[in-house]
């Protein structure tokens, strides 16, 4: 494809497929803007038309995991199935992204932090836990599981999976397959919602105030 025909409007998804594919094998920093100009030969001029630095281009990057990962987790909240099964399949969508993408997924955790952070970004960034909040919502209201806080019991679920995520990406799962892995977890954290336990009013009010929505992003941070 010519320069002339990205000129008409596929230079920016272009070069964001060729960033995307550098940042999946390598991380962010074998990101190089002339050499991505390069495999998708265009000038290095006419790629600063659409990303401006190198941290715009990681930002595009970041948005696109999160609207890909969103994708994933919406689907499988929203299935026609069981809550169980829909919360599983949750659990899964991100275990299996995490794996599957580990450089882009810390770029996307790392981009959202920046203070030059888009508001686009930090919208995107919480989509996914809103999805998984309602999902718990909805659960409860139909008594599928425990009452709580669902702000919390939702960041208890990622926590857990993004664990496991960790885990297996870092090779420290030994024998264990990874998808037996995530589907113990996640039914471990699903026995949680559904045990009907006593709570404790003074201590749940206090663990409700010590967790906030900005939890989530440092939680999720890889380390």
């Amino acid at each position: 494809m010519s320069e002339r025909a990205y000129h008409h409007g596929n230079l920016r998804a272009e070069f964001l497929r060729h960033a995307w594919e550098a940042v999946d094998d390598a991380g962010a920093e074998a990101l190089s803007l002339r050499q991505l100009a390069r495999d998708a030969g265009v000038s290095h001029g006419a790629s600063a038309r659409h990303f401006r630095d190198k941290q715009a281009l990681i930002d595009a990057i970041a948005v696109e995991g999160f609207e890909r990962l969103n994708a994933a987790i919406r689907e499988a909240a929203s299935a026609d199935a069981p809550f169980e099964a829909r919360f599983r399949a949750v659990g899964l969508a991100y275990v299996g992204f995490a794996v599957a993408h580990p450089q882009i997924l810390a770029v996307m955790y790392t981009a959202k932090h920046e203070t030059s952070a888009s508001e686009a970004l930090l919208a995107v960034s919480h989509a996914g836990k809103n999805d998984l909040v309602a999902l718990i919502v909805a659960a409860q209201e139909a008594g599928a599981i425990r009452a709580g806080d669902p702000e919390e019991l939702a960041m208890i679920a990622f926590a857990s999976v993004h664990g496991v995520a960790s885990l297996a990406t870092a090779g420290l799962l030994g024998e264990t397959p990874m998808t037996d892995a995530a589907a113990s977890v996640i039914g471990f954290v699903w026995a949680g919602l559904v045990a009907a336990r006593p709570v404790r009013s003074g201590h749940a009010s206090a663990t409700r105030g010590q967790i906030s929505a900005n939890a989530w992003p440092d939680l999720a941070e890889p380390s």
